[in-house]
């Protein structure tokens, strides 16, 4: 049984040493050499800081090298918090004031001195220098599976930024439970999209060193140049792809697949936000070969507690389900706390399991709030994760039926904004849509070829009166916060320009 996630990439590098575990643009690491380096530097790290399960920021460029850092932290017996250094200051201050880190690892990036009096800023290049522990002595080797492997910050977009704690148990659990699920082959080659401190990165990162896949780290302007993305791929015989839905998104709104199409994917996941129905046609028809999963579930259940296999092109003309429960974690709908079980009825999803977060780094009181007792269990203690997103259950699958707090009463009338915008996603010309509510008007937001007036006359016909928004409004692209999903807040703010 494994107990700390560092046994996985040590069993590959004695399993497929000379093969690629991780690759960028310019540089690439086999497993021997992975291993080696990150023996070196835990090593010297752990001399340099003498803390266990302490946190330690690294300072992300989003290549190989942050990858070096992540695990060079779990061998000194500490855990790792992805941190970009572009964000605004006010931001940054605020985790790290949360943090209170040991160290902040760098290769070769700046941050704000004045955010870092008080913190060892430590050069990735100076662990190299000091021999290895040997491996029954290395820090790692003495942590429990409850230990911290990562802490994740939240996207800051219902207020400030909160630390997602995740231990060992609930990465190595995530990873088995999606090898049970899609028996990924020995060997893969992974395309990674999701910057490192968003957690759909952890399923490439952990996943790929399981069957000792080789991790294709893709840059960021990649998904700018649609066809240089897809030499890429073809390139490097990327097969498998786990993206948010805004990446697959991007491709699907420029039309990458007129000139090049990916020869080598097998397996296209996709999490993050709902995924169009016209996005997914467009993929399913350009790689028609390929196994297209759809994903649910927040970072506080380590990425993702529900799936869904796409079976046909014809499923993806309705709302494609948000699926079943992975093995070893239980989903299910409260509403009031008491249990939704027939069909049709909408209550929040929750989860419990090993999957659960530890909660929020140094916010007890937020922890409180989100993590609580499962009421259907009186007998003993059983943490239970309220999502704050609405679920119904229908011919046994699960749907994703909005968020609580989308939830507006307008007219009298209760109004689930997301049954607006999946209206506005079935209409000719409407690629995707977002609504919101302000001064007790909606307002659809939407991208693609529709009118407006079209597209309103449309919404008239399908919707009651009281759901019609007031104005609809087409966009050339949706605002985005930094994960790549909608930004909402600067939607209220296109709102009120009106």
């Amino acid at each position: 049984m494994k107990i700390n996630v560092l046994s996985y990439l040590e069993a590959s590098a004695a399993r497929v040493p000379d093969r690629v575990c991780w690759a960028d643009a310019a540089s690439a690491l086999t497993y021997r050499e992975a291993w080696t380096a990150v023996c070196e530097m835990g090593a010297a790290l752990s001399v340099r800081l003498s803390t266990v399960n302490a946190p330690v920021c690294v300072l992300l460029r989003h290549d190989v090298t942050d990858l070096l850092a992540f695990f060079s932290i779990v061998y000194s017996g500490n855990f790792y918090v992805p941190i970009d250094p572009a964000l605004p200051a006010v931001r940054l201050r605020s985790m790290l004031e949360t943090l209170c880190p040991a160290a902040i690892l760098t290769a070769g990036n700046d941050i704000d001195a004045e955010l870092t009096q008080d913190i060892p800023v430590i050069s990735q290049q100076e662990l190299h220098t000091e021999a290895p522990i040997p491996s029954a002595a290395a820090p790692w080797k003495q942590h429990k599976d409850t230990d911290l492997l990562y802490v994740i910050f939240t996207s800051g977009s219902t207020g400030e930024p909160k630390g997602v704690s995740i231990c060992h148990r609930s990465v190595i659990d995530m990873v088995e439970q999606f090898m049970r699920a899609f028996d990924f082959a020995d060997g893969a080659v992974w395309g990674n999209q999701a910057p490192f401190d968003f957690d759909v990165s952890v399923k490439d990162i952990f996943l790929s060193l399981r069957v000792g896949a080789r991790l294709e780290i893709l840059e960021k302007k990649l998904f700018s140049f649609p066809k240089l993305l897809l030499e890429r791929l073809n390139e490097r015989s990327v097969d498998t792809i786990i993206w948010a839905v805004p990446a697959l998104k991007i491709l699907a709104r420029l039309h990458a697949f007129q000139t090049l199409r990916p020869l080598y994917l097998k397996n296209i996941m996709f999490s993050g936000e709902v995924m169009p129905p016209k996005t997914l046609q467009y993929w399913m028809q350009a790689v028609p070969q390929a196994r297209f999963v759809n994903l649910y579930g927040p970072t506080e259940i380590t990425c993702n507690c529900t799936y869904h296999i796409v079976q046909s092109a014809d499923e993806v003309l309705q709302e494609v389900p948000i699926g079943r429960p992975f093995a070893n974690c239980d989903v299910f709908l409260l509403d009031g706390g008491e249990p939704v079980r027939e069909e049709g009825r909408t209550g929040e999803i929750c989860v419990t399991g090993s999957c659960l977060s530890l909660g929020y780094y140094n916010r007890p009181q937020l922890s409180a709030q989100a993590f609580v007792q499962n009421p259907l269990n009186p007998r003993f203690r059983e943490p239970m994760y309220r999502t704050g997103d609405l679920g119904v259950w229908k011919n046994g699958s699960l749907l994703f039926a909005g968020r609580k707090d989308t939830q507006i009463k307008f007219m009298g009338h209760r109004i689930e904004m997301s049954e607006i915008e999946l209206c506005a996603n079935a209409a000719e010309g409407v690629e995707a849509s977002a609504c919101v509510f302000v001064d007790e008007r909606l307002t659809l937001f939407y991208t693609g070829e529709a009118g407006e007036k079209a597209l309103l006359a449309r919404l008239r016909d399908r919707l009651p009166k009281y759901m019609l928004p007031s104005v609809c409004r087409r966009l050339e692209r949706f605002p985005q916060n930094r994960t790549g999903k909608i930004d909402r807040r600067a939607l209220l703010i296109l709102s009120k320009e009106d």
